[in-house]
């Protein structure tokens, strides 16, 4: 209302945010360097978030992860709550939620041959890199899970197939 006057014209603020300028996407431009709109990630830098995972999605390096890798997390930084709660999201419907490979789309016959933990050799180091790469009918679940959900998750199958060899 203080801008406001009926007999004369008003004033426009900011007038480039009522009316910007149309870019195509991924047009060429002066803003950048490189001449494009987006930007490039500066050479050697990775994501906020995501860490580097020293092994590549080869059944060499799966048994070289089996063999040697361990979790970063120490005994009182596993969460077993938030570690179930991700496996009854992420795993559960395969693998069930005891880990006795009879997830609800076994049991209905969509999926097969899912295997029960208590018969297979598996490790910290195999579980995480199963998590981060997937394997046989299994997909990745990076994506779904950070760094330090996947661990938790790995934490949590340890237990389950710890309780069904029992």
């Amino acid at each position: 209302m203080s801008c406001k006057n009926d007999n004369r014209p008003n004033y426009q603020y900011m007038p480039n945010m009522y009316e910007s300028v149309g870019y195509e996407t991924y047009s060429k431009s002066t803003a950048f360097k490189n001449g494009v709109e987006a930007q490039l990630p500066v050479e050697g830098t990775i994501s906020r978030g995501h860490s580097l995972y020293d092994y590549k999605d080869t059944n060499e390096d799966y048994e070289l992860a089996k063999a040697e890798l361990k979790s970063p997390l120490a005994a009182n930084e596993i969460d077993e709550k938030v570690g179930k709660e991700l496996y009854n999201i992420y795993c559960g419907i395969c693998h069930g939620n005891r880990g006795a490979g009879q997830g609800t789309l076994v049991k209905r016959e969509k999926i097969l041959g899912i295997p029960n933990y208590a018969d297979r050799d598996i490790t910290e180091g195999s579980i995480y890199h199963v998590i981060y790469y997937g394997k046989n009918t299994m997909g990745s679940y990076a994506g779904q899970l950070n760094e330090e959900e996947r661990w938790q998750v790995t934490a949590y199958v340890t237990s389950l197939r710890n309780a069904l060899i029992k």
